[in-house]
C-alpha cells in the first residue's frame, strides 16, 4: 500500500529522527516525489552538556544519508517560544490546564513550517502523524488514521483548510506495527528506536519540573467540598481535575481527587471518586475550529473526546454548548473537546 507516484511534486519531509517520520520519508522517496528532508529545531536547552535536540538530529542525519536525501536544519525556536510556550505559561498561571501539542501543531508545525516550505518552493510538507486527509470536491477533510490506537487527529483538530491542503501524512493508512515492519524493510537506522512520549519538542520531563522555574505560583489551601481545610497545595498550576495521590485521604481512608479549582480563592477542592463535581453532562466550548472551513448545521449529533485516546462519547453540539449522553468525568478547563462523525475529525475547541 505505497503512495501513488507523483513526479515533480516537491515535498518537504519534516524529519524528527523518529521511526514514523523516517518511514514517511522512505515512502515518499519510493513513490517518486521530489522530496527533501528538514530537521526543525523548536526548543533548545542544554542537557548533559549538549543541546536537547542534538541526539534526534543525529538520527535524522543517519536516516537521510541512508535514503540519499538532502537534510536541511531549520530554526523555529522563536516561533515556538512566542506561540506555544508563552501561551502555556499564561494558561497555567491562570489555573488552567492547556495542551501545548495542539497549539504547536496549529502555529508551528503547520503554521511556521508551512510558511517556510512555501518560501523554499515546496508544494507540500509531510509529517509522521497518524492521520489522513481526504479531498471531497474543493474541501480537504481530516480523517482518523487506520491505527485507531495511534490516531493523532485529536492534536490536529485546529488545522484549517489552507493547512490541510498543503499537508501530507504518508503513514496514515498504516498501523504502528506495519510502520515498524517497513522501517526494517527499508533498513532504516531508527527501525528499533523507542517512542518519545514527552511534551512536544521538550522531551520526557514532568510538567511540574518544567514549570517550576518558568511561572510564578502561590501556595494555598486544599479544601473539601464543605470548605474545610485539609492541607496545603504548591500552586494551582500543578494540579488538574481528576488528579489523585495528593498525600491526603478522606476520613474513611479512601483517596481524594481534585474535583475543582477556585482561582479567586487560590484553593484546590477535593472530593471522593463519586463526587458530583467530578462529572459534567454539559460543557461550554469556545473558539471552535471546524476543519472543513464552515460550521455544521446545529444541533449536530456526533461524538467527542475530551482527551487523547478517550473512547468517543455520544453528544449533541449546539451554538450554546455540548450535551453528552453520559456524564463525563474530570472535564478539564483549558483542554480541548474534539468532535468526530463517520471517521472524520470535524474540529474542536477549548473547554471553558
Amino acid at each position: 500500500m505505497f503512495l501513488k507516484r507523483k513526479n515533480k511534486i516537491k515535498v518537504l519531509m519534516c524529519l524528527s529522527g523518529g521511526v514514523d517520520s523516517s518511514v514517511s520519508l522512505a515512502l515518499l522517496k519510493k513513490a517518486g516525489y521530489d522530496v527533501m528532508a528538514a530537521f526543525m529545531i523548536n526548543y533548545d536547552e542544554q542537557r548533559n552538556g549538549e543541546s536537547c535536540w542534538r541526539p534526534d538530529y543525529q538520527d535524522a542525519l543517519r536516516v537521510a544519508a541512508k535514503l540519499g536525501v538532502k537534510l536541511l536544519r531549520l530554526d523555529f525556536t522563536a516561533d515556538y517560544s512566542r506561540d506555544v510556550l508563552q501561551y502555556m505559561y499564561k494558561e497555567y498561571e491562570a489555573g488552567q490546564t492547556p495542551n501545548p501539542d495542539v497549539l504547536c501543531n496549529k502555529f508551528v508545525k503547520f503554521g511556521a513550517w508551512i510558511k517556510k516550505a512555501d518560501e523554499l518552493g515546496f508544494d507540500f510538507i509531510a509529517t509522521g502523524h497518524y492521520a489522513k486527509i481526504k479531498k471531497s470536491g474543493r474541501k480537504f477533510l481530516l480523517q482518523e488514521a487506520k491505527d485507531k490506537n495511534k490516531d493523532q487527529t485529536y492534536f490536529l483538530h485546529q488545522l484549517n483548510q489552507k493547512q490541510l491542503s498543503k499537508t501530507m501524512f504518508p503513514i496514515g493508512g498504516y498501523t504502528k506495527q506495519q510502520v515498524r515492519e517497513l522501517a526494517i524493510k527499508f533498513d532504516l537506522p531508527t527501525a528499533q528506536k523507542e517512542e518519545s512520549m514527552g511534551i512536544c519538542f521538550i522531551g520526557e520531563v514532568s510538567m511540574r519540573d518544567f514549570l517550576k522555574n518558568k511561572i510564578k505560583v502561590q501556595s494555598g489551601n486544599i479544601v473539601d467540598e464543605q470548605g474545610n481545610i485539609l492541607g496545603k497545595h504548591d500552586g494551582l498550576a500543578y494540579y488538574t481535575i481528576g488528579q489523585r495521590n495528593l498525600g491526603i485521604n478522606a476520613k474513611n481512608g479512601k483517596p481524594l481527587f481534585v474535583v475543582n479549582k477556585n482561582v479567586e480563592k487560590n484553593e484546590v477542592i477535593v472530593g471522593g471518586d463519586e463526587s458530583p463535581l467530578l462529572f459534567k453532562n454539559e460543557i461550554k466550548v469556545g473558539d471552535i475550529n471546524w476543519t472543513a472551513g464552515v460550521a455544521p448545521k446545529f444541533p449536530l449529533k456526533c461524538q467527542a473526546r475530551l482527551r487523547h485516546r478517550q473512547e468517543l462519547q455520544d453528544c449533541v453540539v449546539t451554538k450554546d454548548g455540548v450535551k453528552f449522553s453520559k456524564p463525563q468525568r474530570a472535564v478539564t478547563p483549558g483542554q480541548f473537546a474534539v468532535f468526530y462523525k463517520g471517521g472524520l475529525c470535524l474540529g474542536g475547541g477549548t473547554i471553558e
